[in-house]
């Protein structure tokens, strides 16, 4: 494939945002491994962060600290929140139709950890709202990006700790490269390695893979949340969500006695831990949650796509309870980055669930994952185009014949990240 300025691995909110922020005369090309509206950034349910007032400020930062256990980086959780307001003006410009009362005033809810409502939302997918808005944008105003779907990235093309772009594997299963100037990764999650997860399936770390295979620096890859609220069923796929949203406007859960258990709105982790403990005392797979306290009206208007499937599933949250039970969520750990979103190696940058800035700490607080994608990700543009210096030179050989066969690749990767993963695991607990 011809040279490229900007080759961005991935196309959820992340990889976007950062599209958005390149001039015209950059010719980008953004590869997915399906179809572009497969990315989790879609399946984003609850809302995004804002610095509501300036007093608000100090909470913001003491919520998103404690959640993390106060292992997050205090840098980036002060550029996050002081970008916040900025961030949002783009996404309303974009078109992002956030919910608003009736004199047009921004309405907010409030999710688990937070002192106070904070979180701006679109009914229950404000994932898709933004995603959506972002991709029509890309789509209708910026004819330089080019986006290739079903492909997936295998390599990158390294020379002497520079990154020069990246090789890919296509539908057909045949290989091709995409030289680059600048190459960003947005590969999403590690969800895909987990037997039951939110994520798409898809979603299996190959940019973490990758840089583990160069020797580009990560960081505590270990720290993966687990959300504590799916709904339980019997059937195989991905999880589906329960938002913390609901439990921040009421919802309530309760043991196999009809007793209430915990605090529903304590961190995602420690309130995990909470419904695995009482799952073992019932000797049950799931809990109970009670979407009722929220009212029939809210329920539907708010969580109109919880109430469809649930319904789906034989469950109507307006008149019974629901089971839930616990699934892997969110990756916290990553690719290591510094504030500009920089990787260790040289033209590489990593935005997005699989880059580490240290915004989350050990463990994330609800809402914040939008926000931190799309701050960073901007970052991460605006120092390329400030910085930017173009490759020349002839690239390194690449051997496609040297790559395994799909399956064998992504099997022998999925066992190198867990592995490490429990590794580190064990390490901690040592």
């Amino acid at each position: 494939m011809e040279k490229q300025d900007i080759v961005i691995v991935g196309s959820g909110c992340a990889g976007l945002f950062a599209a958005l922020q390149f001039p015209a005369d950059k010719r980008i090309t953004m590869i997915t491994k399906e179809i572009i509206e497969h990315s989790d950034s879609f399946l984003a349910q609850g809302g995004i962060c804002v610095l509501k007032t300036p007093e608000d400020y100090q909470s913001f930062f003491d919520d998103t600290l404690k959640a993390g256990h106060y292992e997050n980086r205090k840098e980036s959780v002060d550029i996050m929140i002081r970008s916040s307001w900025d961030t949002i003006r783009e996404l309303v410009s974009y078109g992002v139709d956030f919910a608003r009362a009736e004199d047009g005033t921004l309405l907010y809810t409030r999710e688990g950890a937070h002192s106070k409502p904070r979180i701006l939302y679109h009914e229950d997918e404000t994932g898709k709202e933004i995603t959506s808005r972002l991709l029509s944008q890309v789509r209708s105003a910026h004819p330089n990006v080019q986006i290739i779907e079903n492909t997936a990235m295998v390599d990158l093309i390294c020379q002497d700790n520079t990154c020069r772009g990246v090789v890919i594997r296509r539908a057909d299963g045949s290989y091709d490269i995409i030289p680059a100037d600048y190459t960003m990764l947005a590969c999403g999650g590690i969800g895909g390695l987990y037997k039951h997860s939110t994520n798409y399936p898809q979603l299996t770390g190959d940019g973490l893979a990758v840089c583990m295979e160069h020797g580009v620096a990560l960081e505590n890859i270990n720290y993966v949340q687990i959300h504590p609220t799916t709904l339980y069923t019997k059937k195989p796929g991905r999880s589906f969500l329960i938002s913390e949203s609901v439990r921040g406007e009421g919802a309530l859960l309760y043991n196999a006695k009809g007793e209430r258990f915990a605090n529903e709105l304590m961190p995602r982790d420690l309130l995990t831990e909470a419904i695995r403990a009482q799952m073992a005392a019932d000797g049950t797979d799931f809990v109970w949650e009670d979407l009722r306290p929220i009212g029939e009206e809210e329920i539907k208007n708010h969580f109109p796509n919880i109430y469809a499937r649930c319904l789906e599933e034989g469950y109507d949250v307006t008149r019974e309870c629901i089971p839930v039970t616990p699934a892997q969520h969110y990756f916290m750990g990553g690719i290591h980055v510094d504030e500009e979103s920089k990787t260790t190696m040289e033209h590489l940058y990593a935005i997005g669930e699989t880059a580490c800035n240290g915004v989350h700490g050990k463990n994330r607080l609800a809402s914040n994952s939008l926000l931190e994608s799309l701050v960073f990700a901007k970052r991460a543009a605006l120092h390329i185009i400030e910085h930017y210096t173009p490759q020349d030179g002839p690239l390194p050989a690449v051997d496609f014949s040297a790559y395994e066969p799909a399956e064998t690749l992504a099997a022998r990767r999925k066992e190198a990240i867990l592995s490490e993963i429990r590794r580190l695991n064990e390490h901690e607990y040592q």
